[in-house]
């Protein structure tokens, strides 16, 4: 449970970076988010887990 909440945590900080930092890009990112196919979207999503589980079992291993 303290790995989930630290995971949980650190996705917070990167989008408190992106949208703190970078406000205008996140608006741009956000903006063409409602523009892109469904499909696009949803491969996006699905390789971001992917590449994430990857991460998780590299770390953890």
């Amino acid at each position: 449970m303290q790995d989930f909440l630290a995971a949980v945590g650190l996705v917070l900080v990167i989008e408190g970076l992106l949208y703190g930092g970078f406000p205008a890009f996140a608006k741009r990112v956000a903006a063409e988010a409602t523009q892109a196919p469904e499909n696009l979207l949803r491969i996006t999503g699905l390789l971001a887990i992917a590449a994430g589980v990857f991460i998780v079992w590299l770390v953890r291993g």
